[in-house]
């Protein structure tokens, strides 16, 4: 089986590019962002503190979450509930930064996506795929932008979803998680060393896509 890891900050384009090179490719795409935003979203419907590892902790055996695939698009599941959209709220996903901290956390999600990488064929991106999770991936990449462009994707992408934003607090919660992502003791947010680092900024989808498809392709056909 072949793996594919791509790493970087929020608003990088991860997620995206990730879907569209795997239906591109012919892998299975995997948002380990996700399982996260469903373990913070367990916890703040159940009222736990996110800072309090111990509690956050505890409650994990009542979690159960899935990746299911239907008609080719990745729907998340939190204990049999498609909470697909509801993982994609601004509060949600500073949830998620918090829950990842917690060793715990990261142990009760790394047997599920270590299983699927060795199922199948992969893209899966995340912020410590090439360092802690599939450290023998046989293609790493890291993407990144500008902390400005990056926010204005963020915020464009809430807008389009009805959500009432301001570009200012995108910009101000996407530093706030940078910074809480890279300084965090537990799989620091961070390029593997082995890692090809890509910058997106000035990127639209397609040009992106391209890119990361001439650098993946020829790999491949070794």
């Amino acid at each position: 089986m072949i793996s594919i890891s791509i790493d970087g900050p929020g608003g990088a384009g991860k997620s995206t590019i990730a879907k569209a090179l795997a239906k591109k490719l012919g892998f299975i795409y995997v948002d380990t962002g996700a399982l996260y935003r469903a373990i913070g979203l367990y916890m703040i419907n159940n009222g736990v503190d996110l800072k309090n590892a111990a509690a956050v902790t505890e409650k994990l055996d009542e979690v159960k979450v899935e990746l299911k695939y239907v008609n080719g698009e990745q729907r998340v599941l939190l204990c049999g509930d498609d909470v697909s959209e509801d993982i994609r709220k601004p509060e949600v996903s500073m949830a998620a930064s918090d829950v990842s901290a917690i060793p715990a956390v990261r142990d009760f999600l790394l047997g599920l996506q270590r299983k699927m990488a060795s199922e199948n064929n992969v893209i899966m991106d995340g912020r410590d795929i090439g360092t802690v999770v599939l450290p023998n991936a046989q293609i790493k990449l890291f993407l990144t932008a500008s902390a400005e462009e990056r926010a204005m994707r963020r915020y464009k992408e809430l807008i389009e979803k009805g959500k009432k934003v301001e570009y200012e607090t995108v910009y101000k919660e996407l530093c706030e998680r940078d910074y809480q992502d890279s300084h965090r003791e537990v799989a620091p947010l961070k390029p593997a060393d082995d890692a090809t680092i890509i910058d997106t900024t000035g990127n639209d989808l397609e040009k992106s896509v391209q890119v990361l498809t001439d650098f993946i392709l020829p790999k491949l056909e070794k």
